[in-house]
């Protein structure tokens, strides 16, 4: 006698039925793994290389003395249809060592075994003792001409179009941590200008927490896994940090910038970059002109807020990889200007009271306005992570005629450590010779020999001056392009090791940032704060910490001090009189959709529907992901529709904004033992799945839009969300409803959720 089926459980079957066939993949939506779909059973007809996907390049095919090959991206990648040695000889098993009969011993002579196991031990190089978890693209700049007056570098001229490579990063975690952590980012361009190799290697951050280079590892190393247990990883909640940064308090505008939203970026998308130091540009008169560096995103610039980061960890460590990766398959082209502030090039390398070369302080905008000089554009994934998002190689010390360092004693320690970074980590002083790091204009620097050496040389006289090579390489004049360092002056000094008077000041400027917050954003501030000197073990250093805050604003060190159950100090110094810059904020504007990810939710019903508002999301140049109760597809034929999510999976963390197409009820895998975001005491009486309940109200508690329609209004009401809320878009027309959504996407969030008490 066979049992009768509830009602919830007959509703769960029929969605099934409907979603039967399996996802066929395709380029509207990003995150297909290789550009041929794979057969069920091993191929085994013989064939050479899979292309590589549409949104795939390599470097470009340059020899490693800087000339154009002109040879085929395909051709210095693996190659042929037989598996080989290294040499090329071909092999007919890889899967069994050579052994002295079946049972017996393996043989030394296993030359297979041993290439194959030795290349394995050595796959992985060091990794960077900091910026270790990155991503990175290839991409296009395009100067604008109006930088002409201030530097006569090539690649600054009017429409001249630049390659560059990309690489952006986290600081204190391993290569394995995650992306959502807060700390701050790099922002590293490699340019291959007409000139040679220009790096501009910056951060999301403007100032960095020490003055001076030789204190680097200092931070680095409170920053760190305490060393005696490893942990904790990529964060900076903990009490070697914190004792570091409340004892060296240089370190205040940096440790602030980064306990507010700058510290968990949306994504690389959506992130400042910055030059950090103060440089100097020459023009073509040999005038001079000190900058600082700006890349400003045309997606503005927008973050997580600390729930959403916190699940994303663990839902997606890779979420900003993949969100850079997936935008540009699809072929939302991320976009940065280049902007640089501009001063005086005095003989005290001072600004309106701002030292220049103090890289603890910003230049607020309203002083010195960022005046935009190029456009970037990431419009290719790399094709192999190691080859050359793992082995490129920065150095503030690759500049261009043009471009010249200052005396920041920060800057000038870098020139030594990058260099002598790189050859630790890639075997040797040839990194420059990897295809990513080759330079793209000849070259011929004498350079001789060393591990890795991949440029057959000629000629007897590395040397100058010579006769035996007809005197070549010849010297260049500025005539010829020469790079030629600016002739300053450097004044008459005792050698000591001391800063300047104006470095002494550690407390205006982060008090200029944090006045110059929203309400919003400075209760994020405090809560930051809590959490992180919460994690500290030590009362001592929490004390220390609300003394630094104290110096910065009453009510920021009240807060936190309420948060951490300790009495709120007295501040040490007078609060200093700064007026508020608005250019540092991140709300107030609206910015572009372009590449938002917007989750359509449905019950398999009203197909029509969701496939209008699909294709309205593609119109918009923003990713739909359809979630269902299951993988496959909605519908038969043509018209069937890829389920990209299904609840089990889904999480409100991917979506910057959902649509609710329909109000499922609870699945057939809605029961706690099968998914442990379910309630399995309510699971089965509501009206909706539980999972779509979660996804709802994370949405709203971390300000996000939601759009919804017809029997999707059913599951608002079942989420306890009024369809009249500030954010919430309801009405008879799917179109509609995502047009309101898409015009609340370009505030990033519905900031009226929020209700600030500071």
């Amino acid at each position: 006698m066979s049992e009768k089926k509830n009602p919830v459980a007959a509703a769960a079957e029929k969605a099934v039925d409907k979603l039967q066939e399996a996802i066929q993949g395709g380029n509207e939506i990003p995150g297909v793994p290789a550009s041929e779909a794979p057969a069920l059973q091993e191929p085994s007809e013989p064939r050479g290389p899979l292309p590589p996907k549409h949104d795939q390049r390599g470097p470009e095919t340059y020899s490693p003395t800087g000339q154009l090959t002109g040879t085929a991206q395909k051709e210095v990648a693996q190659g042929g249809e037989r598996l080989t040695t290294a040499q090329g000889t071909r092999l007919y098993d890889t899967n069994h060592s050579l052994k002295a009969g079946p049972r017996g011993p393996v043989l030394l002579q296993d030359h297979h075994l041993r290439e194959k196991i030795t290349h394995f031990d050595h796959e992985r190089i060091p990794e960077r003792v900091v910026h270790a978890r990155g991503a990175a693209a290839h991409g296009v700049f395009q100067g604008y001409g109006s930088a002409a007056r201030l530097s006569k570098a090539a690649f600054l001229g009017k429409d001249v179009e630049t390659p560059v490579f990309v690489r952006f990063s986290t600081v204190l975690g391993s290569r394995g941590s995650a992306d959502t952590v807060r700390d701050t980012r790099g922002f590293a361009t490699k340019f291959y200008t007409s000139e040679g190799v220009f790096d501009l290697v910056g951060n999301n951050i403007p100032v960095f927490f020490i003055q001076d280079a030789i204190k680097f590892p200092d931070v680095i190393h409170a920053g760190k896994p305490h060393p005696d247990r490893e942990i904790p990883q990529a964060q900076s909640a903990h009490d070697t940090f914190w004792d570091f940064v409340t004892l060296h308090t240089e370190a205040t505008h940096h440790t602030l910038w980064n306990m507010s939203d700058r510290g968990i970026p949306r994504s690389y998308r959506m992130m400042e970059g910055f030059g950090v130091h103060t440089f100097r540009l020459v023009n073509a008169d040999g005038g001079t002109t000190l900058v600082k560096f700006h890349w400003k995103p045309k997606l503005g610039v927008h973050s997580l807020v600390w729930e959403e980061a916190q699940i994303t960890c663990g839902m997606d460590p890779d979420f900003h990889r993949r969100d850079l990766a997936d935008a540009i398959e699809a072929g939302a082209f991320p976009q940065w200007e280049l902007g640089v502030q501009t001063f005086p090039d005095t003989e005290e390398q001072m600004f309106e009271g701002i030292d220049l070369l103090d890289p603890t302080k910003i230049v607020p905008e309203e002083l010195a306005p960022v005046q935009p000089i190029g456009l970037l554009t990431l419009n290719a994934n790399p094709s192999n992570y190691f080859a050359e998002t793992e082995q490129v190689a920065f150095h503030v010390g690759h500049l261009v005629p043009g471009i010249d360092v200052t005396n920041d004693p920060l800057l000038q320690g870098r020139l030594f450590s990058y260099l002598d970074t790189q050859i630790s980590r890639l075997g040797g002083p040839n990194f420059a010779q990897l295809p990513i790091n080759r330079t793209h204009i000849p070259v011929n620097d004498m350079l001789r020999d060393g591990m890795h050496q991949t440029a057959v040389h000629r000629g007897v006289a590395p040397y100058r001056p010579n006769s035996l090579d007809g005197g070549c390489p010849f010297l260049a004049g500025a005539d010829t392009g020469a790079y030629i360092e600016v002739p300053a002056e450097v004044p008459a000094a005792r050698k000591v090791r001391e800063a300047p008077a104006s470095f002494d000041d550690h407390f205006s400027q982060p008090r200029l940032f944090w006045l110059s917050m929203t309400p919003t954003e400075r209760e994020h501030i405090a809560a930051a704060y809590t959490f992180e000197l919460s994690k500290c073990w030590e009362t001592a250093i929490k004390e220390r910490a609300l003394l630094v805050l104290a110096n910065i604003d009453a009510e920021l060190c009240a807060q936190v001090a309420a948060g951490l159950g300790l009495p709120a100090p007295e501040a040490t110094v007078r609060p200093a009189a700064v007026e508020p810059s608005p250019a540092l904020s991140q709300l107030g504007q609206t910015w572009p959709a372009d590449g938002r990810i917007i989750g359509i939710v449905t019950d398999g019903e009203d197909l029509d529907a969701v496939r209008s508002v699909r294709q309205a999301v593609l119109d918009a140049a923003m990713v739909p992901l359809v979630v269902a109760p299951v993988g496959g597809r909605l519908g038969t034929g043509a018209d069937a529709l890829d389920v990209q999510r299904t609840f089990t999976a889904a999480r409100s963390t991917e979506f910057d904004a959902l649509l609710l197409a329909g109000s499922p009820p609870p699945g057939a895998d809605a029961y706690g033992a099968r998914d442990a975001k379910v309630d399995d005491a309510t699971a089965q009486v509501r009206a909706v799945d539980p999972r779509v309940l979660l996804m709802l109200s994370e949405a709203y508690r971390h300000g996000k839009a939601i759009g919804a329609w017809a029997t999707g209004i059913t599951a608002l009401e079942a989420a306890g969300i009024p369809s009249d809320a500030p954010g919430v878009a309801t009405g008879d027309s799917a179109r509609t409803v995502l047009e309101n959504v898409t015009e609340l996407l370009g505030n990033h969030r519905v900031w009226e959720r929020f209700t600030p008490a500071l």
